[in-house]
């Protein structure tokens, strides 16, 4: 189906967005008035769901914008339209050159130890990929790597990026996946640790898939069949099979080691214990944090029959590493906040006893390292470590430099040392080594910043929602801050997620620029285990919309921001966040910036990874579950006749978690109702995906953008 007039669009756009060149006796920061918007023809559609028609006449731009030249077209012109607004804000340069000054500090990564060596990536600032270095484990603080691998010589534009990557036990070899242009697909390589050089052997169609070492010559990965020509990026992903490759042989001759082609839904992932006595397969059908357990016993390089230990998909269990025949899990089974079991393996049936039972705290994540536990814990969103000893006799508590999050524990039974990261709202990732026999952490390498942290203040409130649900919420300003601040609201509230406090060097662009950043810790997430997380899904979404709201209007009532000086931005699960609570109170925010956004709510299961989502938002295709998400979805619920907020919509042409065609439909929408004067747009990154793997200078360009928007909007004027 081709159209003259949507592929003409770009054309008339040339002359259209001289309009937005400011006249000389405009205000020095007034915006002119807009053009029209490109064209977004509609295509009649409407069909009967359960009774009622809901009509969709921009199903065509759900199409894939590489291979359909309507799609490729809208995008041009949107993005034409909207960079050429972008480029008039007055905001825009003082924000783009902080962010960018903020983002220039030395970043170090979590240390991995394999053999005599450690390896860990490092970043000199504004390199738009980070590089893997490899140092002896010994070395002095301050000791520079050596360069293992460079994404930065991968691609010219630097959207090809290095995604996960592990030593072998012996630490002679390197397996590493590439991320190209954003995409969730995976390609798998190999190198040599002593010389970096590349091995033949490669492997595709790998996504969602962790690379766990067999010995030091097999690899297990995950992989998904080859998809249809045409179908890489849009098609839904089943009968995900973990397969052993041995180095130096063709990926048709991998071994598989696990499937289940009667459950096609199950996706499934291997991990091996530190000793390489046993592999361990956790297998899952959607985002809840529910799975099944098999194990297999590997004996002279081989794997044994592999058996199921944990055969129900009724509560997480999460491996964490194993001694000889014992192993230890995080499990949810009888224990909302979770425990931690260890599974004796060496009886003629598996013996579970709970180590460390539930306590009052949400237990997050657990590591092995010399002979100690080390449990990270949410204790109202914030984090606590505490070391146990193998059977779980406490141990101490391990002491983090402040308010925020632990992330990662780095290390394996028998290691002299551990390694955790920590970051806060003003501290960026600092790398933790630890002494597992003493719990006492000192500095790895130190990171220099670019402005000094106790500018800020960083403060935790809690609010009432809708129904008097008590919510936490972090609010971030300048210690030299007064009056009222423009403010700038974050959330997510989703998939059982819990947001502690990190650093972004985004977040941080706009408080040093004389703003406020507030981030709720909304239901549906996970803060306080599964109950907090159960009352915010499925026909209990409408609670996370009324805790977001309830957070501004707390913000504006208690005279952090102005009544209209709040904007809101949130990403994937929290762009539908965005857009739905916009559709519902357009009159409390002056901006929005709803990102990579699942925006509409009936079709969400069509495309990639959408079905895993069900577990939150459940089933469009049963009745009850789909009079739930009509009633919120942010496409179809755009209210003609209201005044809506400045909104800047982003995403990425290439995106194939959410599909850019969610964010395409929602902007047509948005562009076509009656919904006042404000700028409607989208912005959209192009070789780019859901978010990872973005380089450093696509991060300060697409902050700036986004920031100056939203600061247009809410009178934020950037601080010299």
């Amino acid at each position: 189906m081709k159209n003259r007039l949507w592929l003409a669009a770009p054309l008339a756009l040339v002359v259209a967005t001289s309009a937005f060149a400011p006249s000389a006796s405009a205000k020095e920061t007034a915006m002119p008035a807009l053009p029209p918007y490109p064209a977004s023809p509609q295509v009649p559609l409407v069909e009967d769901h359960f009774g009622q028609k809901v009509s969709d006449p921009w199903r065509w731009l759900e199409a894939d914008v590489r291979t359909d030249a309507r799609v490729a077209a809208w995008v041009q012109a949107q993005s034409a339209y909207t960079a050429a607004y972008l480029k008039q804000l007055p905001e825009r340069p003082a924000l783009e050159k902080r962010m960018k000054a903020l983002i220039d500090y030395e970043r170090f990564g979590l240390p991995v130890r394999r053999g005599a060596n450690l390896f860990y990536t490092w970043n000199s600032g504004l390199m738009n990929q980070s590089q893997l270095l490899v140092r002896p484990a010994d070395a002095a603080v301050g000791t520079k790597g050596r360069v293992l691998l460079d994404p930065n010589t991968w691609a010219k534009d630097g959207a090809t990026a290095l995604d996960a990557w592990a030593p072998s036990d012996d630490g002679r070899l390197l397996a590493y996946s590439v991320q190209d242009g954003g995409s969730d697909w995976r390609t798998v390589k190999f190198a040599t640790v002593a010389d970096g050089k590349p091995l033949a052997d490669e492997l595709k169609w790998v996504k969602f898939s962790g690379l766990a070492w067999l010995g030091n010559d097999a690899v297990l990965y995950s992989r998904f069949a080859e998809p249809k020509p045409g179908q890489a990026f849009q098609a839904l992903n089943y009968n995900q099979t973990v397969w052993l490759h041995h180095l130096g042989t063709p990926q048709s001759a991998d071994q598989m080691v696990f499937a289940t082609p009667d459950l096609p839904k199950r996706g499934h992932g291997a991990s091996v214990s530190s000793d390489g006595r046993w592999v361990v397969i956790s297998s899952s059908e959607g985002t809840d944090p529910v799975n099944t357990v098999h194990v297999a016993r590997v004996s002279d390089g081989k794997i044994g029959p592999v058996v199921a230990l944990v055969p129900d998909l009724k509560a997480q269990w999460d491996f964490v590493d194993g001694v000889g025949d014992q192993l230890w899990f995080v499990s949810g089974e009888g224990a909302p906040l979770k425990k931690i079991v260890r599974v004796d393996l060496s009886g003629a049936a598996p013996r579970f006893d709970t180590v460390v039972p539930e306590s009052k705290d949400n237990l997050e994540s657990v590591g092995i390292a010399g002979n100690r536990l080390f449990a990270s814990y949410i204790h109202d969103a914030k984090s606590q470590v505490l070391a146990f000893a193998l059977d779980g006799t406490p141990a101490g508590t391990v002491a983090l430099p402040g308010i925020g999050s632990a992330s990662g524990l780095s290390g394996r039974p028998g290691d002299p040392n551990a390694y955790l990261a920590f970051s806060s709202f003003t501290q960026p990732s600092t790398v933790l080594k630890i002494d597992p026999t003493t719990a006492q952490t000192t500095p790895w390498e130190p990171v220099h910043l670019t402005f000094n942290p106790d500018d800020f203040r960083v403060e935790q409130v809690f609010y009432a929602s809708k129904d008097g649900t008590r919510v936490p919420m972090f609010i971030v300003r300048r210690k030299d801050a007064k009056g009222p601040l423009p403010t700038l609201l974050y959330g997510y509230g989703g998939f059982n997620i819990a947001l502690t406090p990190w650093f972004s060097a985004g977040f941080m662009t706009w408080i040093d620029s004389g703003g406020a950043f507030a981030l709720a810790n909304l239901r549906g997430g996970g803060e306080y285990g599964d109950a907090w997380h159960d009352a915010g899904r499925r026909d209990k979404k409408q609670n996370v919309f009324d805790d977001f709201i309830a957070a501004g209007e707390w913000l504006i009532a208690h005279g952090v921001t102005p009544r209209h000086g709040l904007a809101i931005e949130g990403g994937s699960n929290g762009g539908l966040l965005v857009g739905a609570v916009t559709n519902q109170r357009p009159d409390l925010f002056a901006a929005a910036s709803p990102a990579v956004g699942v925006m509409d709510m009936l079709r969400f299961d069509q495309f990639t990874a959408g079905r895993y989502w069900v577990d939150d938002y459940g089933y469009p295709e049963k009745e009850a579950d789909w009079r739930v998400l009509r009633t919120y979805s942010p496409y179809h619920n755009i209210r003609s006749g209201v005044d809506y907020p400045a909104i800047l919509v982003t995403t990425a042409d290439t995106d194939d978690r959410v599909v850019p065609g969610h964010s395409f439909k929602y902007t047509a929408a948005l562009q076509t109702a009656q919904i006042g004067p404000k700028p409607h747009l989208i912005r959209i990154e192009t070789r780019a995906g859901h978010g990872s793997g973005k380089p450093i200078d696509k991060q300060i360009e697409e902050t700036a953008d986004v920031q100056a928007f939203l600061a247009h909007f809410t009178g934020l004027k950037p601080r010299p």
